[in-house]
């Protein structure tokens, strides 16, 4: 299972039933868990750790350090959950002094080319398109859809369940439940489809859509419109997720 002509570090601990291609590079402190295969010339560089059932398909750069001047060579990771599917050419940072290490979680797909910068979170059941790309400090909440080419400006969140257009940029945070799109880009609707094929209820989806009303159609300021959908919509998990979101946002949201 284990290439003759792949170079694993002596230190580097490897779990059971891991496939290892020809001219793999796993360096020192790194671990990974079972059932992983690794491709033709992937790197898993110093303070990787990579967990179970996970494919790396080849030239995907795991754990190499920040692209980022304040970078001091501290101790710092680069954390990948279970169960992800890593594309050609993805390129994983590791944290720095900010979060100590950045975090893929499980059930995800990076198509070929994305970057994920120092300390970046990503959460579960996202899909990323080919050659996205997203700066430090960023957070992708779980089963999100960024499609391709989509450029993601630092310390930016991602809400849950999102839909954003292929060639988006966007410096500012994109609320829960939404689609994106446009140039520049702005609130596109609901993801209903999306929120169907995940088993919303139609009570859930109405709430979620009367409260989008309010928030970027009555004219209202961000406070005032937050306060009429918790005064005016009954309060459900969702909304719930949607006014906290805001409210947390730190660089406002998408017009």
């Amino acid at each position: 299972m284990i290439s003759p002509l792949a170079y694993i570090h002596p230190e580097a601990i490897i779990g059971e039933n891991v496939e290892i291609a020809p001219f793999v590079y796993i360096d020192k402190n790194v671990t990974i868990g079972n059932n992983n295969t690794i491709m033709a010339n992937a790197n898993i560089l110093y303070g990787s750790r990579i967990g179970n059932n996970n494919t790396i398909f080849p030239g995907a750069v795991i754990g190499a350090i920040p692209q980022d001047l304040k970078f001091r060579g501290e101790e710092t990771t680069a954390e990948i959950g279970d169960n992800n599917t890593i594309r050609e050419n993805v390129t994983v940072n590791r944290g720095t002094a900010a979060k100590s290490k950045t975090v893929v979680g499980n059930n995800n797909l990076l198509m070929e080319g994305v970057h994920v910068a120092h300390d970046a979170i990503i959460g579960n059941g996202c899909i990323i398109g080919n050659a996205t790309k997203m700066a430090g400090e960023i957070i992708i909440d779980d089963n999100a859809i960024i499609s391709a080419a989509v450029l993601m400006h630092q310390f930016c969140r991602v809400g849950g369940y999102v839909m954003i257009q292929g060639g988006s940029r966007f410096s500012k945070d994109i609320p829960p439940y939404i689609i994106a799109g446009r140039d520049p880009i702005v609130y596109s609707g609901i993801n209903i489809i999306g929120l169907r094929r995940r088993n919303f209820s139609n009570e859930a989806i109405e709430k979620i859509h009367n409260a989008y009303r309010i928030i970027y159609q009555s004219g209202l300021n961000i406070t005032d419109a937050l306060i009429k959908v918790e005064t005016e919509i009954d309060t459900c998990p969702e909304t719930a997720y949607i006014v906290n979101f805001i409210r947390s946002s730190e660089r406002g949201i998408i017009k």
